[in-house]
């Protein structure tokens, strides 16, 4: 049942029609399911109260006939009083104009709801509705005129447009609760009628901001606030929050603001970049684009612009500051970073450029930084004694500046491996020889040096001292000599290899690279030179890992030879054979021609004692495998003689120079006993002198007796006699050896060391050395390129000469120049 106000007209309406039909309701009773009837009703009153029926009327337990209740409409309809709609409006807009004004509502809020609910109720929406629309409409036409009257400058003009956008969306609010029952109801179901919101703002969008000269000065005002803001001055964000916020609202914001903020966001960017690249550094350029970037991506994002600007900005940022200005910056800056290691401005470099897809250019000049920085230390030829050390360093930090700065990127990294190989290789051969080298110094070990006093008379050597001493004699008998010696063997039977050249796999220089690398790998591990068998090793791997197999089989070759030495050695020891070697300690290392360096004959006569020791193993060794044949390499023999220094003890002891605690020092020290280690040439000249009948020998007879050529025969004698260990001394002095000079036994010599190491003189490198390295690499060139004619011959048969030469050179990966025209003969079926 519906309760209304008893002043209402539906109240009114509803007692007439209770008193003018009484008796359309029939009695009425209700059935339990049991057959028993309940809570009878008689019917309703006057006063439209249900009366109950009394006890008399209906017997309890007794069975009735079930009754149904009759509804019927009223035969007159309730209707409003005729002024009803008119004073109901009054009320109604009355409020809204003291809404409108900011003024307190006279009627109460419920009543006026009502009055909006009655009028719906009857059909008067529709009406109610666009008188509504009516007087918001003549309000805002009047705030139109205030904002056109308002001269002021574009900050107070803007607070004036947002006070005046506030004020219609808070009297909207309070419009729409009063007629809150219109737009649940009339609007919607009604379709093509605005909500009352929405009605409001299209008002305010149709009257007041669609109005050019309106939309025009707020926009430039809300423009003026941003550039101020980015030229460093303080604004009222919140103003500015509301107006952006009232845009969207409206739903203008893409079409009357954004469009005229990004063209002048993108006016006001291209004016900076334009003066700010020729005026700062690049790095701090850079560093002033990220703050830029900072600023329109993130803190105008955060503090009043819409999201969904937020790409458009960014990009037009980064078009006018970055992408106008890719190729100055490089070329300005990207020299310069590079050469200081300023790793932190080439990660926001490599950061900016990322952003605007120009890494292809920063990768670009990369490379040609790489090449200009390394082609500078290879071409320059005053630098070779340092060039693999520079190139290991600028490496060094050409891998942190892709690590730190470049995050890894692979194509950097190709990058510089291509720009690696490229300046590398563009001074043929020097390189891969200079690299060789600086591996050879690296994995060589030490010299050590003699302690040098000039006080000769006292030497401290832990806890002895130690003195030269008299004459010295060096019988053959007391001249004990270990001696290691090195052979080839080679195979008589015939082996047929088969040579297989890829492109791929021979860059320039890498066959220089390995016929150094092998000739001083056969040095450090023939002449016991090498620092770590396992550091030797590790760089075969490494070696392997980067040049494939093919490149270190040869390598690895020798270390199987060296490994079976030792085992041919350790059988040879425990054999009869060995029992024939009395007083000298052989070690003999079993080379395969074809894994070694190919080294030159070298003549020298040696002491028969020695000859008879080498004979003694070359029978053991070809007992036991038949079918070689030993060729002596005399060059790279070295010995270990024990001499007797007797001069400067024994003056010693005459003099009583050495303490009373030291009188009983063994034999062994007293005579001076030292252990010289040289080369086999060294040893074969030194051994002359142990004929003490003669005190001097002149060069002409050391040569006849050693039979030593001319140059290896003046370097062995200026290491014994001009060397910094001179055991021998020279008439006259001087640091040159000529053909009239005569030597004898330093009978003086003292050293702090028992063993010794006398190192042969070694030319700085020697040239015919290093021409014969270089010709034999060249040999095997020409080896390469007539398999690479057979193989292209053998898919094309036939082929004119420059087809032929055209696909030679791109096989062959190292430079080839053409001597002679080559007749080419077709392959026969």
């Amino acid at each position: 049942m519906f309760n209304f106000p008893p002043s209402s007209p539906v109240a009114k309406s509803m007692s007439h029609m209770s008193a003018a039909a009484p008796t359309s309701y029939n009695h009425v009773g209700m059935n339990n399911g049991n057959g028993n009837t309940i809570n009878p009703v008689a019917g309703i009153g006057e006063n439209g109260t249900v009366r109950r029926a009394s006890s008399g009327q209906t017997a309890v337990g007794s069975k009735q006939p079930v009754k149904k209740l009759v509804i019927k409409n009223f035969k007159v309809k309730p209707k409003l009083p005729e002024n009803y709609e008119a004073e109901a409006w009054t009320k109604l807009q009355t409020a809204v104009h003291a809404i409108h004004r900011s003024q307190p509502v006279s009627d109460s809020l419920e009543a006026l709801y009502k009055a909006c609910e009655n009028l719906c109720h009857h059909k008067l929406a529709d009406s109610l509705y666009e008188r509504l629309q009516t007087e918001c409409e003549l309000y805002i036409e009047e705030q139109l005129e205030i904002l056109r009257r308002n001269n002021s400058d574009k900050q107070i003009y803007l607070e004036a447009v947002n006070s005046c956008w506030l004020n219609h969306c808070r009297q909207m609010i309070m419009i729409r609760s009063i007629f809150l029952y219109l737009d649940r109801t009339y609007v919607l179901q009604t379709s093509g009628v605005s909500s009352l919101w929405d009605m409001g703002l299209g008002l305010f969008r149709g009257h007041i901001m669609l109005t050019d000269d309106v939309r025009k000065k707020t926009i430039e005002g809300c423009l003026l606030m941003i550039e101020k803001e980015r030229n460093g001055e303080t604004i009222n964000r919140q103003l500015l929050k509301s107006l952006l916020r009232m845009f969207l609202d409206l739903s203008i914001y893409g079409t009357a603001f954004e469009e005229k903020f990004l063209k002048a966001t993108r006016f006001y960017y291209h004016a900076e970049g334009d003066r700010l690249i020729n005026v700062l550094e690049i790095p701090k350029y850079l560093q002033n684009v990220e703050i830029r970037l900072k600023e329109e991506g993130v803190d105008r994002m955060l503090h009043y612009l819409d999201k969904t600007t937020k790409p458009s900005l960014v990009a037009v940022v980064e078009g006018e500051l970055l992408e106008r200005h890719v190729g100055t910056i490089l070329e300005k800056g990207f020299d310069d970073m590079m050469n200081g290691s300023r790793k932190e401005d080439l990660a926001l470099l490599y950061s900016l450029l990322s952003r605007v897809h120009a890494l292809e250019h920063l990768r670009s000049f990369f490379g040609t930084y790489v090449k200009k920085a390394g082609g500078t230390i290879v071409q320059d030829g005053s630098r070779d004694a340092t060039m693999v050390q520079d190139l290991l360093q600028f490496k060094s930090k050409m891998d942190e500046i892709l690590v730190d700065s470049f995050r890894r990127n692979e194509q950097f990294t190709n990058t510089l491996k291509e720009s690696f190989e490229s300046f590398v290789n563009s001074r043929q051969h020097k390189p891969a020889e200079l690299l060789a080298k600086y591996l050879d110094s690296k994995l060589r070990s030490g010299n050590k040096v003699l302690l040098r006093t000039k006080n000769w008379k006292q030497f401290w050597i832990g806890s002895l001292y130690f003195s030269a001493t008299s004459k010295v004699y060096i019988p053959t008998h007391r001249f004990h000599h270990y001696y290691p010696y090195h052979a080839y063997y080679r195979q008589c039977i015939r082996h047929e290899r088969t040579y297989r050249l890829s492109p791929n796999q021979q860059p320039l220089g890498k066959d220089i690279f390995e016929a150094f690398y092998k000739r001083d790998l056969a040095k450090r591990l023939l002449l016991n030179k090498s620092a770590s068998f396992d550091a030797e090793k590790s760089m075969l791997l490494k070696l392997k890992t980067e040049c494939g197999p093919g490149f270190t089989s040869k390598l690895e070759g020798m270390f199987k030879d060296v490994d079976l030495s030792r085992d041919i050695m350790t059988s040879f020891r425990s054999s009869k054979a060995h029992e024939q070697l009395s007083d000298i300690e052989l070690h003999v290392n079993v080379l395969t021609q074809g894994y070694w360096p190919t080294y030159a004959p070298a003549e020298v006569t040696l002491p028969t004692q020695m000859t008879q020791y080498l004979e003694v193993f070359k029978n053991y060794y070809l007992s036991k495998h038949s079918g070689r044949r030993l060729m002596w390499q005399n060059s790279l023999g070295h010995c270990v003689l024990k001499a007797n220094f007797p001069k400067v003890c024994t003056e010693l002891a005459q003099n009583d120079i050495l303490p009373k605690y030291l009188q009983g020092i063994t034999s062994f020290y007293y005579h001076g006993t030292k252990e010289l280690s040289m080369s086999l040439f060294q040893a074969v000249v030194l051994l002359l002198f142990n004929d003490t009948s003669r005190p001097r020998i002149g060069y002409k007879e050391i040569k006849s007796l050693t039979n030593i050529e001319d140059k290896e025969l003046l370097r062995t004698l200026q290491s014994l006699a001009c060397g910094k260990v001179r055991v021998l001394q020279k008439y006259p002095k001087g640091r040159d050896v000529a053909d009239n000079d005569e030597f004898a036994f330093d009978e003086a010599f003292s050293a702090p060391l028992i063993r010794i190491k006398i190192n042969a003189i070694q030319l700085k490198e020697t040239v015919e050395e290093n021409t014969n390295t270089h010709e034999r690499v060249f040999q095997d060139r020409q080896y390469q390129v007539d398999a690479a004619i057979v193989r292209i011959m053998k898919t094309r048969k036939t082929l004119n000469h420059n087809k032929l030469m055209t696909e030679l050179f791109e096989q062959l990966r190292f430079p080839v120049k053409v001597i002679n025209e080559i007749l080419i003969l077709p392959f026969g079926r």
